[in-house]
């Protein structure tokens, strides 16, 4: 796993190398390394790994999800923030399944560090309110329903709410 600076490095370094194939009238050659520099910019700004992962999670397959996380030794020096978020959101989803106190460490983290979309993050705050539900915080679970439902503006996860809700007045 490279540090996170060393991939803008990288593209730095070949797009010198395009420039030096542009005055060498090598066109073609200088194109396609500047699209290879630019492939390295774009894992600078979307993880390789973390793609690789949400690949496997939409397949739902969990081994797999956790094989490409794994990989990512030290988050904080190979990701930036957002990318961080969504390792610990990804991280959470997996353990919610066996470890909930671990999950809801690893949510948090997430609501902390942040989202770049807000229907994960209200996915995020879905999962902290059953969390909470489950430890019988009927108060926090209704704080963190509340703010799920005004992040959900496409209403993708209304069904879950209102199962939740109707759960929620059980407690």
């Amino acid at each position: 796993m490279f540090h996170k600076n060393i991939k803008l490095i990288l593209a730095g370094l070949i797009a010198v190398w395009a420039v030096y194939e542009f005055s060498q009238v090598h066109i073609m050659n200088g194109i396609s390394i500047l699209l290879l520099a630019g492939l390295f910019v774009l894992f600078y700004f979307k993880n390789e790994f973390i793609l690789l992962s949400f690949l496997q999670l939409r397949k739902q397959n969990f081994a797999g999800t956790k094989k490409w996380l794994d990989y990512i030794k030290n988050p904080e020096t190979a990701l930036t923030v957002k990318q961080q978020g969504y390792y610990n959101y990804l991280h959470g989803i997996m353990l919610s399944q066996t470890n909930i106190t671990q999950a809801e460490k690893y949510l948090r983290k997430a609501v902390k560090l942040g989202l770049s979309m807000d229907h994960d993050m209200a996915m995020v705050k879905l999962q902290l309110a059953g969390i909470s539900m489950t430890k019988r915080r009927k108060r926090e679970a209704t704080n963190l329903m509340a703010e799920a439902k005004k992040l959900d503006k496409n209403g993708m996860l209304k069904e879950q709410m209102q199962m939740m809700k109707q759960q929620l007045k059980k407690i």
